[in-house]
């Protein structure tokens, strides 16, 4: 498997740091968060000057706070910046990102990302771009078609989706999938929907790349119970603050793999205020499970058992308090993942 990290700039100065320090580890792919902080281009554009050999990747660019050509453009400056290195992480987010802070309708994700997806790759070829879609139409009438004044590319796409029809696109166009969220015992509830995709579209998993995240914390077995307890609440969050009290990919996602009950009650005490009982309801098979929280021989063992079921590139999120801290960590996981 390859390794790869992700980071968020909204960490400030220490965060590009950790990443720059990171190529020097040997780590293969850092990919760069955009939530509701700081933005993915940036960053990456300041990386890809600090970088020679680690690829870059947008993880992810949220579809609808830019156009599609702009979300191009953004791809082709960061493709020859970088020397070819960079990778197009897309996500459509959810609505109360979208409609709360970008004043921008969610409906329609899996068509706007299909949509995007195509015109982002004819924007690529060079070639003048006419695109009449149900979402996004080039140009508009009256007005003629046009191209970008940069030097053709290819750069890879990957999708960050959850949902089964989003899955279901991803294995269809993208050349990889950012996952989360992922057990791999339970690797069926995402992996079947990419198949799907991917023989609806001719092809085999061997074209795409299962790229899938988690924390990874190495612990004695005196501090494991600990360190789980004090993971529970940030879960707590996905299952019952992400999204809305009706669209939830992160709870829907659990669901499918064994805890729709536990999922659908944390959910409920998280809307109602309640969030130290939300967190209470979080068990600690939940954490272990999607995590690389454990003893070095826990860890090892979780990264042979995503590797067996269909993980090429494991994401890995270091835990730590400082740089320092986090960096050995991240070595550590590295050379876990090195050794398998």
């Amino acid at each position: 498997m390859r390794t790869a990290t992700t980071i968020e700039a909204s960490a400030g100065q220490d965060a590009v740091e950790f990443a720059v320090e990171a190529e020097r580890l040997g780590l293969d792919v850092c990919w760069v968060a955009e939530a509701w902080g700081a933005d993915a281009p940036t960053p990456l554009g300041y990386l890809a000057a600090r970088t020679e050999t680690m690829l870059l990747g947008s993880g992810v660019i949220q579809v609808g706070t830019r156009s599609p050509v702009t979300i191009a453009q953004t791809a082709m400056t960061l493709a020859h910046l970088s020397g070819g290195r960079f990778l197009l992480g897309l996500g459509v987010s959810g609505p109360q990102v979208m409609e709360g802070l970008h004043g921008v309708p969610f409906g329609h994700p899996l068509g706007r990302m299909r949509e995007t997806v195509e015109i982002v790759r004819r924007v690529f070829t060079g070639e003048k771009v006419s695109y009449a879609g149900r979402h996004y139409s080039l140009p508009l009438p009256g007005a003629k078609p046009m191209r970008v004044s940069l030097p053709p590319v290819s750069v890879p796409v990957y999708l960050a989706t959850l949902s089964p029809k989003m899955l279901e696109l991803t294995g269809e166009i993208a050349d990889g999938w950012l996952g989360t969220s992922f057990i791999p015992e339970q690797a069926g509830a995402y992996l079947s929907y990419l198949d799907a995709g991917l023989a609806r579209a001719g092809r085999s998993r061997a074209g795409l790349d299962i790229c899938q995240g988690a924390e990874i914390s190495l612990v004695t077995e005196a501090e494991l119970a600990g360190t789980v307890a004090s993971r529970k609440k940030e879960l707590a969050f996905s299952l019952g603050g992400m999204g809305t009290a009706t669209a939830n990919f992160y709870n829907d996602a659990y669901s499918r793999q064994g805890w729709a009950e536990v999922a659908a009650r944390v959910r409920d005490r998280w809307q109602a205020g309640d969030r130290n009982g939300a967190a209470a309801l979080v068990t600690d098979d939940m954490v272990l499970a999607t995590t690389l929280i454990g003893t070095e021989d826990m860890v090892r063992a979780r990264l042979r058992a995503w590797r067996e079921a269909g993980v090429d590139t494991v994401r890995l999120y270091p835990a730590g308090d400082t740089l320092p801290a986090r960096l050995d960590t991240l070595a550590r996981g590295i050379e876990l993942v090195r050794a398998l």
